[in-house]
């Protein structure tokens, strides 16, 4: 059952359901039965008029996926959220729950939701034919009336429609013409509902067939029996693009009976991606107490997924999961909490050495093509790392080739570029406790008179961060060397290093 969130709109504010246990009492309350779209679509328009957005959740969609969700619901169509994967398409469907009225009523003991005014399967109108308002009615809540479908190939007819049940036609002494003998797939079942199928490319092609006259007409035809079941379901598909317009993957008569095809996408900017990944990232109560992320580093995780998203290593037709940050912030949590308790301290915060323990998280949640194989996912997964500091520096920092050949603008890196040119090595061990960090950082001669001329207000957790960013960024745009070992990374001066490794390789 899908739990969402609860809210205080009622459907009945003048009856009381727990008295309302029959047929006969439904009559007499006045209850007058709505389809599932009229139920999405009148309460999206109270949602509309008192400013209430039951999909609060979903971040960065306010003004593009939103709107033509509100369209496609306010039409009464049927729904395909086309996206790469990571784009909510899912959490979006599950959230439409939240604007179904709160209860409605349904025959009791029935397999398909029947409506006591209008019911549509043989069983139902059986007990109502023989117990009329004395019919025993059950209120169904809204959290029982979503049903979620992945399409895999091997998904039957028998699955989503139904199926001819020799058991109960023996037990029941039926022959298999009688209605009664056929066991109700998952479509039926959701009549009242909303039904979900993700990947609807991934569905056969004859089973996509089998959806046609559902969508449209309401029939169903199980082993060759034909009846007509005018089943009410709102129904919405997720689908990846290329897979749904590839020619062969979607049959194109469904895609014709579909209202409205609506286009997701990643977040459009750093602080919405940041959104998503705090609100999903599940992060223990004990780290969140003993353990800081700098923001600088929650914003290069982001960094690191929109340089993947536009890497030419990467499948763009699969796409960068919001789960890569959300797996992302997790790990970078625990690496810290590993070291806070192989140095025995309580409290402490994440460097931007840390990052690197983060590859696991990138590394499985791509997926290369021919050229990034050739890279290795390691290495592309490193790059996409370096990449990402390269591009977050210039946000805090100075850009240090402009820098450099500007005549008129004294070179703020200066100090510390020679520093190391007079073999100064800085050498960062994962594992070393804070105190050990700090008095390694702050060797390098220039570098905290940058941060705090630059960062005046930064607290001296934030300074440190910055300064070891700053090693990082030079690196990065080949201002130092940086070699990264087993559990440490070591600092040099750049010409030096290229002798050194000369010498080396002779």
């Amino acid at each position: 059952m899908l739990i969402t969130k609860k809210t205080e709109r009622r459907t009945y504010d003048s009856m009381n359901i727990d008295k309302i246990k029959t047929l006969g009492d439904l009559k007499k309350s006045g209850y007058k039965p709505k389809t599932v779209k009229e139920e999405l679509r009148d309460n999206l328009i109270i949602a509309i008029k008192e400013k209430k957005n039951y999909f609060e959740e979903i971040k960065g969609y306010d003004e593009t996926v939103l709107p033509q969700l509100h369209h496609a619901i306010l039409s009464k169509h049927n729904i395909i959220l086309l996206g790469l994967r990571g784009q909510a398409k899912t959490r979006v469907a599950r959230l439409m729950v939240n604007l179904l009225d709160e209860f409605i009523p349904i025959v009791d003991g029935s397999e398909l939701n029947d409506d006591p005014l209008h019911p549509i399967s043989r069983h139902a109108k059986d007990i109502i034919a023989e117990m009329k308002d004395a019919t025993p009615v059950r209120w169904m809540i809204r959290d029982e009336r979503y049903t979620e479908k992945l399409a895999t190939p091997d998904v039957s007819v028998a699955d989503l429609i139904g199926d001819v049940d020799p058991i109960k036609a023996a037990t029941l002494k039926l022959a298999y013409a009688d209605e009664r003998v056929i066991h109700y797939g998952l479509i039926p079942r959701s009549h009242r509902c909303i039904f979900v199928i993700n990947e609807l490319p991934d569905l056969q092609a004859r089973i996509q067939v089998a959806l046609f006259n559902i969508l449209q007409e309401g029939d169903v035809q199980v082993r060759g029996y034909k009846m007509r079941l005018p089943l009410d379901i709102q129904f919405v598909f997720t689908a990846n693009p290329e897979d749904y317009t590839n020619r062969g993957s979607i049959v194109t008569p469904l895609k014709d009976r579909i209202g409205s095809q609506i286009l997701t996408h990643y977040p459009k900017s750093v602080e919405i991606s940041e959104a998503i990944t705090q609100q999903e990232a599940k992060i223990a109560e004990s780290q969140k107490q003993n353990i800081l992320i700098p923001q600088l580093l929650r914003e290069l995780i982001e960094q690191i997924a929109i340089e993947a998203r536009d890497s030419d290593w990467i499948d763009k037709k699969s796409g960068v999961s919001a789960r890569l940050t959300i797996s992302a912030l997790e790990n970078l949590y625990s690496v810290v909490e590993r070291r806070l308790l192989l140095t025995g301290e309580t409290k402490g915060s994440a460097r931007v050495s840390d990052i690197y323990g983060i590859i696991s998280s990138i590394t499985g949640k791509v997926e290369l093509v021919y050229e990034g194989e050739l890279e290795g996912m390691s290495s592309v997964a490193q790059q996409l790392i370096g990449k990402a500091m390269r591009t977050l520096f210039l946000k805090y920092f100075p850009n240090p080739e402009k820098t450099k050949k500007s005549k008129q603008v004294a070179n703020p890196f200066a100090a510390i570029i020679n520093w190391f040119n007079e073999a100064n090595t800085v050498d960062i061990l994962s594992v070393s406790g804070t105190p050990a960090f700090e008095k390694e950082i702050v060797r390098v001669s220039g570098l905290n008179d940058l941060v705090k001329n630059l960062f005046p207000k930064a607290k001296r957790e934030e300074q440190m961060v910055l300064m070891e960013f700053c090693l990082h960024g030079l690196a990065e745009y080949s201002q130092l060397s940086k070699h990264r070992l087993e559990n440490n990374f070591q600092f040099k001066d750049l010409l030096g290093n290229m002798f050194s490794f000369s010498q080396e390789a002779n």
